[in-house]
């Protein structure tokens, strides 16, 4: 690698090495064309260079101490069988710097987080430590509230979780439902049958099932009816018992709707109520279900609510600076 060096100034610079005793796993660690060691330097302003099984990092020395976290925290997922792209890099830079709870202490990147989840297709891990703190709250709690932004992954987490859950048995069945509000069309006046009508509203949940098993499975559970994928309307006057419930895109309920949707609850289930309280679709200002349920709500025993930001969002980079531009960083 011939990479220059960043200048720092002189006084606060730093040299780390990091001996990695797998060799054979440096190419992974290092990306196609090293582009994960070029993503390192350029978000902390460091130089790495590599000598066979070692790395050297040059920087400022916070900086340098940030990459060598990254980077064996990085070598630490490979080692365990974890996939690193360029989103998973991302990631673990963003989380070396984000402080926990009690505002001091850095996460610890340097190791892989102890929560993940094991789908089918794919082993899901957090890639924010809001992430981690939600994936918790999935496993433990009877009813969590996931507030934020698009791109923070409230919704998919919590088909992963449920996917999960309906794959070792810990529920007989997968509920997944959204209301059917949208920008100005009525289900009425779409063509075809009612299920047709619907469908494009519950897209983005069919998506995630199938990323977390093929498509055969889907198809086959949602014929069977372990797995249903149905409007929020469908809900009414149901008890959902050993079942894992997600309600996508909350912040479009009516008050009257979260109470119908909440009181669904049956024994041995957990339920996921997802939304953004910035982008409410109904036709009165002030109306959300989410934002009532929320403030009547939290604090109970049982019932978690996790609050995402622009940070958390684990899409394409560019998509959290949309979002920032849109709603204000600290909004």
């Amino acid at each position: 690698m011939s990479r220059k060096p960043v200048p720092a100034q002189a006084g606060d610079r730093a040299r780390l090495e990091i001996l990695f005793d797998k060799p054979q796993l440096l190419g992974r660690l290092f990306g196609e064309y090293d582009q994960n060691l070029v993503a390192i330097e350029n978000r902390l302003g460091v130089y790495i260079a590599a000598r066979g099984n070692r790395l050297q990092i040059e920087g400022e020395a916070q900086a340098a101490a940030r990459a060598r976290e990254v980077l064996t925290g990085l070598y630490n997922r490979i080692v365990q069988g974890q996939d690193i792209d360029a989103g998973a890099v991302d990631a673990v830079i963003a989380m070396s710097a984000e402080p926990t709870l009690d505002g001091i202490i850095r996460t610890d990147v340097s190791q892989p987080p102890a929560v993940m989840i094991r789908t089918r297709k794919k082993t899901i891990v957090p890639r924010s430590a809001t992430q981690i703190r939600y994936m918790e709250a999935l496993g433990s709690s009877d009813i969590i509230f996931a507030l934020g932004p698009a791109g923070t992954g409230k919704t998919y987490l919590a088909v992963a979780q449920a996917v999960q859950q309906l794959i070792n048995g810990s529920v007989d069945r997968l509920i997944l439902s959204r209301p059917a509000v949208e920008a100005g069309e009525k289900l009425g006046f779409l063509p075809g049958d009612m299920k047709e009508k619907v469908d494009p509203y519950l897209r983005p949940l069919y998506d995630a099932l199938h990323d977390m098993l093929p498509a055969e499975q889907v198809e086959r559970r949602i014929a069977s009816g372990e797995i249903e994928i149905a409007p929020l309307a469908f809900m009414r006057g149901r008890t959902l018992a050993e079942a894992f419930i997600i309600l996508d895109e909350a912040q479009n309920t009516t008050p009257a709707q979260m109470k119908m949707f909440l009181t669904r609850f049956g024994m041995n289930s957990r339920m996921v109520v997802c939304g953004d309280p910035k982008q409410v679709d109904l036709p009165v200002p002030g109306s959300s279900g989410l934002a009532d349920a929320v403030a009547k709500l939290e604090g109970i025993q049982g019932i978690a609510t996790v609050r995402f930001d622009t940070s958390d969002v684990v899409r394409h980079p560019v998509v959290g600076r949309i979002v920032e531009a849109y709603e204000g960083k600290n909004d």
